[in-house]
């Protein structure tokens, strides 16, 4: 259950639930129910005690705050009965964290050290508002804040352990298969058949904005017959969707690519129009990319793309600058004036405006320059401007990673 009025409104996209959700089912444990509410004293109420109702076991996030509108914990302790309490040590600990950074804590953080009689608290070393592990004769409430940095790091190193050791969970283990390029449809044809074969392994299709993870989870089973049982599904899943697939676990495809740059000796660069530099902030944000991309230029005005790039003006003019020509002079101009053996280059109509009907909005043109050698390919992507570019800097990373490859 997530708490919170911003949520209802969309002003804030739930992705607590959906993390939840996820590492939940991974260990074994079905949710029931999802449910949003406001921060209504009554709604939080009804939904909890429902919640305890159908299950006995109900994860709440939000509404843990200093601030008037978080009340989540006080209508809890209400409906268990169970009075809060000020922890003088863990108001101690938030003032000495507070210090630590060289900053005095607000008077009305105190209400995040008042704890529910017979609570566990859950240390949250992300933030100050702790995680909260209530037992009564009506079941378990777990109490989590709202910031999705200190919810994720609150299941995985406090509630998870619990959970497991409360219900004797089964370890249960999944794999997956990172791909790219291909829709969701399109993977369920060629894997739909196949899905019987991979028992008792299951099969899970997760699209998100770049690409779909293939989740394959092996239940009931322990230690090397599990491995076993993955490894055989692996294979299979490969077999049919072999060239769509450019990673086991969760890596991101830049990080792929670095490493496939890495092992060959070569150095990257980029030239960007569309993208304003989200391929070069996708490869940066990988810890270690410094010995293998050297840098970038954004080349959003037509007069950079020819200033800095060296991009001939009659070939905007003749081809204009969403084009395969034009493309192919970018990554060839950033790799030379550079100095990289290897270019990406991208120019495209992101939107809203700006499309044509030889070029609607969502065309992109990719260039690649790999040792002097130069190939283009264009997408037509759907969706509005931020998913273009979102997905137009990861279709250039899936094309260097095709011809680095040879796939």
């Amino acid at each position: 259950m997530t708490v919170g009025t911003e949520l209802l409104l969309g002003d804030t996209i739930d992705t607590n639930a959906a993390h939840a959700g996820l590492v939940l089912a991974a260990r074994g444990i079905r949710v029931a129910r999802r449910a949003t509410v406001g921060d209504r004293a009554e709604d939080i109420r009804d939904a909890v005690d429902q919640a305890l109702a159908r299950t006995g076991l109900v994860l709440v996030t939000g509404g843990l705050g200093p601030t008037r509108d978080d009340i989540t914990r006080d209508v809890v302790a209400t409906l268990l009965d169970c009075p809060l309490q000020f922890d003088e040590s863990l108001w101690d600990a938030l003032v000495a964290r507070w210090a630590a950074v060289g900053r005095t804590i607000s008077e009305s953080n105190r209400s995040q050290a008042m704890v529910p009689a017979g609570a566990t608290v859950l240390p949250n070393r992300r933030g100050s508002a702790p995680g909260l592990w209530i037992e009564t004769a009506r079941g378990l409430v777990i109490l989590l804040p709202g910031v999705p940095i200190e919810l994720e790091t609150l299941l995985a190193e406090e509630v998870l352990p619990r959970l497991e050791e409360r219900l004797g969970l089964r370890s249960i283990r999944s794999r997956v298969l990172r791909t790219s390029g291909i829709p969701e449809s399109r993977l369920g044809e060629l894997l739909g058949p196949l899905e019987e074969s991979l028992a008792p392994v299951t099969l899970a299709y997760l699209p998100d904005q770049t690409g779909v993870d293939l989740r394959l989870t092996a239940w009931e089973l322990e230690g090397s017959a599990a491995d076993a049982a993955l490894d055989q599904a692996e294979t299979i899943v490969r077999e049919a969707a072999g060239e769509w697939v450019y990673a086991t676990g969760l890596r991101d495809l830049a990080e792929v690519v670095l490493a496939g740059l890495r092992e060959r000796g070569m150095t990257l660069v980029t030239a960007e129009s569309c993208t304003g530099g989200l391929v070069g902030a996708r490869v940066t944000a990988i810890a270690g990319s410094s010995d293998v991309y050297l840098g970038g230029i954004v080349s959003y005005a037509n007069e950079v793309k020819i200033t800095q790039l060296g991009v001939h003006a009659s070939l905007i003019v003749a081809h204009g600058a969403v084009s395969e020509p034009v493309v192919a002079a970018m990554a060839r101009g950033a790799a030379e004036r550079l100095g990289a053996r290897v270019a990406i280059a991208v120019s495209g109509v992101a939107g809203p405006g700006g499309g044509t009907p030889e070029k609607p909005v969502g065309t992109v043109c990719f260039g690649w320059s790999i040792d002097g050698s130069v190939t283009t390919a264009t997408a037509g992507f759907a969706g509005d401007r931020e998913q273009v570019r979102i997905r137009s800097a990861q279709a250039a990373l899936l094309g260097l990673h095709r011809r680095l490859t040879g796939r």
